[in-house]
């Protein structure tokens, strides 16, 4: 009977139809620093880069089989392989252009994993990171980084891509096929495998070292990538293949700088240091055992389902959630008795916005099953609590003490957290209570060192400063950084999908559009599929990059972080990311841009089929796509980043009406999307007005069970300090004056001089030995000429400067 019982039961689940329009699936996503190996490589290359696969399997053989006659690459072994590499990296120092490209397509066949040889998509990938492994050590890398210096500097080339009217794959075919290696190359080495050799990870190691720290140039590389963007948007070089770019100057950071879980290791590692207490909870764990919330409902779908319920079920519908049904942490059985089963089937007629607790489906079905046929329910464990542990800032404790002060004694005492005669005894329990959820950040105490720094110059004297790819990448990015970042948004706004095409708009589609625009209806519909891909790949790459920089500049020291933050700020980063939001973004996330059978390594290996226009409307089979879903994450966190803590950029998202846009954001049922839409909810509701709170109660309890608690924060009800009326601009012009006096102070080694001792000494001045040009004798009576005899000699001026 209990068989019987179960398999009615799991009938019901499945036939029941789901409670309401707005309750979409679950998304079981996992956020990590990138997708699959195969998908990340798949997406370095255009359906419209397909005929190349056969273009450098046709160089390559052309090639080997001068060299090696009667035998297949697969059955050389090491050493005939190390020969032929180092042969086909001779014929790229040739003078002869076509001669060179030629031998780098030999390599790029190579890297991709030599697909002619193989009949399965795991061999390919198998013999690409072979041979990429091998590529490296034969010296290839610093081969082709000559090679695309010599191509950035194609004066040619750039000129006759500014006169052409439209730009096509062709203009760019030598810098695709190096950035494709290079690209190979990078993504190999930073994809670890339990089955590596020892030569494997030592050779990594020595990667990660080359391109953080250069031996021969005077910059990381990913600065020679952030300069190619720059040259890219100035509109000096509009051939120059995008995408490719993005993608590896994203793989190159998170290679040489290190990824989410590396972050948090090293943040770790760094509080141990400065002697500060360990995290309360690993962020990264927490959020992937939280649990998505069903989104609020609109008043138009709230009305359907109520109209459509009374058909068939006449009983009342209650306006408002029960508060036990919030409970979502609370550990309890939803089936203790009959009357219990009767009030949850109550409670589901009004879509509880925030209620995880069981499936609303699945337990409908469950209950409606009755009493006598209920199968042996398992109790269902949730964590107690909440899901974060509470924090404190020093800051916050003495608000509260100043605060209290004020009303029970009439003074305040300052900074002093310690002292509590006066106050009565449930203060001093406050206060205790504080203290032991107080949380002091790497930023705080660097903030603190700073200002003893700029206080004391001499006393503490040179700061030192730890060589790290991220200190050197900061280094060298100083000088332009805002011209860097510009570029990166202006691309952004071009590939976003909200955005309308402009003629004054940079174009971004030079490495998709083939040279011959297509003439049919299926041409043209794969193409589009492209086009949209193609954007895609740059949002992602864009917002895994820029996250990246944030989150490393932030850790190494925060007015790296806030140089970097304040000039996003500055380009309009906050209204371009609510303008990507502003769309339908359960669309975006479930879009289907991707013709599966095209996709590398399948395409290598398998015969393709002909295309219909129903195979390409069809895309895959996926619920979610990875690449779109990861972006709207990585674009909420980006925004946090600029928002946290900052009054001024907090208004800036109540002033560009981002609370129902964000609101939108909550229908994808993914917990860690929800979560940076919360958070950006949150340090706005004060601002908001009671009329908004009012009416997003499910949101407010949503903020309330999946947002970390800060103990005396006031989010809720607007009567915080912060919610009066604050001279922004004075908070953002402190922040720069801080962050140029840290600047000037680390890496303007010239303006140190005013702490030089002065040499006062006529005759030791004018015997100090001067470098001068080598071809400055010839013209020595011509400069004294001009510079000396026929200038008058202004004697009363002297009398000013006394």
């Amino acid at each position: 009977s209990d068989g019987a019982g179960d398999r009615e039961a799991r009938h019901l689940r499945i036939s029941l139809p789901p409670q309401g329009s707005v309750d979409c699936p679950n998304v079981e996503f996992e956020y990590r620093d990138a997708d699959g190996y195969a998908a990340e490589l798949s997406e370095l290359y255009s359906y419209t880069e397909e005929p190349e696969f056969t273009i450098n399997r046709k160089c390559f053989e052309e090639d080997f089989q001068t060299q090696v006659q009667g035998k297949r690459w697969p059955e050389l072994d090491l050493a005939q392989q190390k020969a032929y590499v180092m042969r086909l990296l001779d014929g790229l120092e040739v003078v002869n252009r076509n001669k060179r490209l030629k031998a780098a397509r030999a390599v790029l066949y190579l890297a991709q994993g030599v697909f002619g040889e193989c009949d399965m998509e795991a061999e390919v990938l198998h013999w690409s990171r072979h041979n990429n492994f091998l590529l490296y050590q034969m010296g290839t890398f610093s081969a082709f980084l000559e090679l695309l210096n010599m191509e950035i500097e194609n004066s040619q080339a750039c000129s006759s891509a500014l006169r052409k009217p439209a730009i096509s794959l062709a203009d760019s075919t030598e810098l695709r096929v190096l950035l494709s290696v290079m690209y190979l190359l990078v993504e190999n080495f930073r994809v670890e495998a339990e089955a590596d050799p020892p030569e494997w990870k030592s050779s990594r190691e020595t990667f990660r070292t080359e391109l953080s720290f250069p031996v021969h140039s005077e910059e990381p590389f990913a600065l020679l990538l952030f300069t190619m963007v720059a040259k890219f948007c100035s509109g000096h070089a509009p051939h120059f293949p995008m995408k490719k770019v993005l993608l590896l100057l994203w793989k190159v950071l998170l290679f040489t700088l290190g990824g989410f879980e590396a972050l948090q290791a090293m943040k770790t590692k760094k509080r141990e240091e400065l002697g500060l207490p360990p995290l309360p909870e690993d962020s990264i764990q927490v959020m992937r055992r939280m649990r998505a919330a069903s989104p609020p409902t609109y008043t138009i779908e709230l009305l359907d389902q109520q109209s459509s319920k009374r058909g068939h079920r006449s009983r009342r519908v209650r306006p408002l959630v029960k508060q036990d049904s919030l409970d979502i942490y609370n550990e309890r059985d939803p089936f203790k008795n009959d009357e219990a089963g009767v009030d949850e089937e109550e409670n589901d007629d009004v879509d509880s916005g925030i209620e995880g607790e069981l499936d609303l489906i699945e337990r409908d079905a469950i209950i409606q099953a009755g009493p006598a046929q209920r199968p042996p329910i398992e109790r269902v464990s949730f964590p107690k609590g909440l899901p974060w542990a509470p924090k404190v800032r020093q800051k916050d404790i003495e608000h509260f003490l100043e605060a209290s002060r004020n009303k029970f004694i009439g003074f305040t005492l300052g900074q002093d957290t310690d002292t509590l005669v006066g106050l009565p005894r449930p203060i001093h329990e406050s206060v205790k209570t504080l203290k032991q959820h107080k949380y002091v950040s790497i930023s705080d105490v660097q903030i603190k060192n700073e200002e003893e720094l700029e206080k004391c110059p001499m006393s503490l004297g040179e700061e030192e400063v730890q060589e790290t790819p991220c200190e050197m990448l900061y280094r060298a990015m100083l000088y332009n950084l805002p011209q860097y970042m510009i570029a990166l948004l202006k691309i952004l706004l071009a590939a976003a999908p909200t955005s309308k095409a402009k003629t004054d708009s940079i174009n971004i589609l030079a490495d998709v559009l083939p040279e011959e625009m297509p003439i049919t209806v299926l041409q043209s519909m794969k193409l589009g599929v492209d086009v949209n891909r193609h954007k895609e790949i740059i949002v992602k790459s864009i917002s895994a990059s820029l996250l990246l920089l944030l989150k490393h500049f932030k850790l190494n020291h925060i007015y790296q972080f806030e140089y970097v933050s304040q000039h996003l700020v500055f380009a309009n980063c906050i209204p371009l990311i609510l303008k990507f939001f502003n769309q339908n973004i359960m669309s975006y996330i479930t879009a289907k841009n991707s013709i599966s059978v095209l996709d590398y390594p399948h395409c290598t290996v398998h015969e393709l089929p002909e295309l219909t226009a129903e195979s390409l409307e069809a895309g895959d089979n996926n619920q979610f796509c990875w690449r779109n879903l990861f972006s709207c994450i990585n674009l909420l966190r980006l925004l946090n980043k600029l928002t946290k803590w900052k009054h001024s950029r907090t208004m800036m998202l109540v002033v560009f009406k981002s609370a129902p846009i964000l609101k939108r954001a909550l229908k994808a049922k993914q917990a860690m999307m929800q979560l940076y839409v919360l958070k950006l909810l949150k340090i706005q509701t004060k601002y908001l007005g009671r009329q908004w709170r009012k009416s997003n109660m499910k949101t407010m309890s949503a903020i309330y069970q999946k947002v970390r608690h800060r103990m005396n924060d006031d989010w809720a009800y607007g009567n915080d300090i912060d919610a009066r009326p604050w001279d922004f601009q004075a908070e953002e012009c402190t922040l720069r004056a801080n962050i140029e006096a840290f600047n000037s102070r680390r890496y303007d080694k010239s303006q140190d001089s005013e702490f030089a001792p002065v040499d006062n000494c006529l005759q030791s001045v004018l015997g100090q030995r001067l470098e001068l040009p080598e071809d400055f004798h010839y013209s020595y009576e011509l400069w004294l000429e001009r510079e000396v005899f026929s200038q008058p000699i202004r004697w009363e001026e002297l009398l000013h400067y006394q």
